[in-house]
C-alpha cells in the first residue's frame, strides 16, 4: 500500500481492536472512523514507475461543495465517535492551489460549528513529493495546522531512477529544496521511502543520506504489486534474503548511532513486543475505520488503494457517492457485503494459519487481491516484507542485546 502517495499514513494506523468473522454485519459493529481520505485531485506532477494509480493525468479538482457534502455524510453517520484525521491523498495534493486549503479549512470549521453533538477535532494531513514547497506553502501548513509527510526514496541515484516528471526529468533536487523549506521553518514531517530491488544492497548509502540530511523520522514502504503496477521488482529471486540483510544492517547502524534515525517498521514491532500487545485487526480490514472519497464524490472503505481501481472480478470498489448516498446505506449493498465477507474470511485464515497475526491483524485486502486475486486468502509478499521479515530482524536484534546485557 507503494507509490509516492499509496496510503503511506494509512498503513501505519493499525490499532488493537477485537474483530472476528462471527461478528454481525450491522452498522453498529463498524468504525469508529479514524481516517477520512479525500482526493483533492487525481493529478500528479510525477510519473513514478511503481505508482498504482490509473488516473494520475486527470486534472479534475474536488469542488468545495462536494467537500462540504463529504463532511456532512461522515458526521451524520454512526461511525464517528471522536476526533479523526482528514488525509489529502491519492494524487499530488500540492498541485491544488494554496487557496483551496485555506477555503477547505474554513469550511471544515463551519461544518463542525453547526454540528450537533460533542465537540470533535478534524486534523488535516497530506503526503507530498515536496517539489513545490516554498515559503508560501509553509505559511499555508502553519496557519491551517496541516501535518506533512514527504515521499523521498533516498539519494538521487535511487530516487530519480523511479520518480521522474512527466517529461522524464529527475525530481530529487526539487524535493530536497522543498524539504529544506520545511526544515528552515521548523515544520515537523515524516519521510516515507519506497524500497525497490535496486535499494536492497544500499543500506549504508540510505542510512547515511537520511541521517546526514537531518531526516530523522523515516518509514519504508515496499514496492507492491497493485493497481497499475502489475509486478514488483521485489519479486525477483533472492530479493527477500537481500531485504533481510538490508534490515539487519539498518538495525546495526541504528545501534551504533543512537538517535540518528527512527524507523517506523522497527518502532512498531518493538513497541508491540516490549508491551506484549497483540493486534486483532487493522483499520484497513475493519469497515468504516477508514473512509475514502475521490474527487467525484465516490466513496469506499477499507484500503484507500481500492477506491481508484477497477477489476474484472468485482468491478470497482465504490460503495456509493456522497451526493446521493449515506455511508450507512452502503452496508446493505451486495457489493459491500461480498467484499466484507471475503475480507473477514481472509482475516480468519490469517489468524488460524499465521504466527505473526498479532503483529498485523490480518493484513491489507488490496495486497491480497492484487497478489492472489481474492480477499479470502492469507499470506502475501507484502506481508512477508512488511511484517514477517521485519519482525524476525527486530526480534533477533532484541534477543542479541538481551544476551549481551544478561
Amino acid at each position: 500500500m507503494a507509490s509516492a502517495t499509496t496510503g503511506e499514513p494509512a498503513r501505519a494506523m493499525q490499532q488493537p481492536m477485537a474483530l472476528s468473522p462471527a461478528q454481525p454485519t450491522s452498522a453498529d459493529s463498524f468504525g469508529p472512523l479514524r481516517l477520512l481520505v479525500v482526493q483533492p485531485t487525481p493529478f500528479c506532477n510525477l510519473d513514478c514507475d511503481y505508482c498504482y494509480l490509473p488516473s494520475r493525468n486527470d486534472r479534475r479538482r474536488l469542488p468545495l461543495e462536494l467537500l462540504e457534502r463529504t463532511l456532512e455524510r461522515v458526521l451524520e453517520s454512526p461511525y464517528v465517535s471522536g476526533d479523526f484525521t482528514l488525509l489529502w491523498h491519492a494524487g499530488e495534493p500540492l498541485t491544488m492551489p494554496i487557496a483551496f486549503y485555506d477555503d477547505a479549512t474554513a469550511l471544515i470549521r463551519r461544518v463542525l460549528e453547526r454540528r450537533v453533538g460533542p465537540p470533535l477535532r478534524i486534523q488535516q494531513s497530506l503526503q507530498t513529493n515536496a517539489m513545490v514547497i516554498d515559503a508560501a506553502w509553509c505559511d499555508c501548513f502553519e496557519r491551517n495546522d496541516i501535518h506533512v509527510g514527504v515521499s523521498l526514496d533516498g539519494p538521487a541515484s535511487l530516487h530519480d531512477a523511479h520518480r521522474r516528471t512527466r517529461t522524464g526529468l529527475p525530481s530529487h533536487a526539487a524535493s530536497l529544496r522543498g524539504i529544506r523549506w520545511l526544515q528552515s521553518r521548523g515544520i515537523p514531517f515524516q519521510v516515507i521511502a519506497v524500497l525497490t530491488d535496486d535499494a536492497l544492497d544500499q543500506a549504508d548509502l540510505l542510512f547515511d543520506f537520511f541521517a546526514d540530511h537531518g531526516l530523522h523520522n523515516l518509514a519504508f514502504n515496499m514496492e507492491e504489486t497493485e493497481g497499475d503496477n502489475l509486478s514488483s521488482s521485489l519479486s525477483r529471486p533472492h530479493a527477500e534474503a537481500r531485504y533481510v540483510s538490508f534490515l539487519e544492517r539498518f538495525w546495526e547502524r541504528l545501534r551504533q548511532q543512537p538517535g540518528a534515525l527512527r524507523l517506523r517498521e522497527f518502532d512498531e514491532i518493538t513497541n508491540l513486543a516490549c508491551c506484549d500487545q497483540r493486534l486483532s485487526r487493522t483499520d484497513m480490514n475493519h469497515p468504516f475505520a477508514i473512509v475514502n472519497v475521490d474527487a467525484r464524490g465516490n466513496f469506499s472503505t477499507f484500503d484507500p488503494e481500492l477506491l481508484a481501481v477497477a477489476t474484472a472480478e468485482y468491478g470497482d470498489f465504490v460503495f456509493g457517492n456522497v451526493r446521493s448516498d449515506s455511508l450507512e446505506s452502503a452496508v446493505d449493498s451486495a457489493k459491500f457485503q461480498r467484499v466484507l465477507s471475503e475480507i473477514r474470511s481472509g482475516v480468519a485464515r490469517c489468524k488460524a494459519e499465521c504466527d505473526y497475526f498479532g503483529l498485523c491483524g490480518g493484513g491489507a485486502g488490496s495486497n491480497k487481491y492484487w497478489e492472489q486475486g481474492s480477499f479470502d486468502c492469507s499470506e502475501t509478499q507484502a506481508c512477508r516484507y512488511r511484517i514477517k521479515l521485519s519482525a524476525d530482524v527486530v526480534m533477533a536484534g532484541l534477543e542479541r542485546e538481551l544476551e549481551l546485557t544478561g
